[in-house]
């Protein structure tokens, strides 16, 4: 039985939750998700642990802030001059800014005082201890192109 490691298929289910055991993100009980390791779209600590795992197995991988989504970073705390927004401004908006490779980068106002606006672009999940949930449905070596 294949194990999942570099240049694998998976199928999986899982539930991505805080330490709290809150779960922010499932797709259990529904279809299992595909993915290939190391095409980049899965979290790089995430994808770590997934190694070793096989079809037919459940694990709960815990993942470190640092392995996860990086740490909490005071300098991602940005402060703007209101008149550079829209009219409607509430603290929680996720706001959406061009940065230097005109790429979008998302920000959420976390204060609106007098004329300022404090935006934070940390990801919301950035310095929060992580555990995955998974179900492994299948494993294959991946078909090159």
């Amino acid at each position: 039985m294949i194990e999942i490691g570099p240049n694998t298929s998976i199928s999986l289910n899982f539930a991505l939750k805080l330490e709290s055991g809150e779960i922010v993100d499932s797709n259990l009980g529904a279809d299992p998700v595909n993915c290939s390791v190391g095409d980049g779209n899965l979290l790089p600590g995430f994808e770590k642990a997934l190694f070793g795992l096989k079809a037919g197995q459940k694990a709960d991988l815990h993942i470190s802030a640092e392995q996860g989504f990086g740490a909490y970073r005071e300098e991602n705390l940005q402060v703007f001059d209101r008149d550079q927004f829209a009219d409607e401004l509430e603290v929680g908006s996720v706001v959406s800014f061009a940065d230097a490779a005109r790429g979008e980068l998302p920000g959420v106002i976390v204060a609106i005082k007098n004329s300022r606006v404090e935006v934070d672009f940390n990801h919301p999940l950035a310095g929060r201890d992580l555990v995955f949930q998974v179900e492994i449905h299948d494993v294959q070596p991946q078909v090159s192109h």
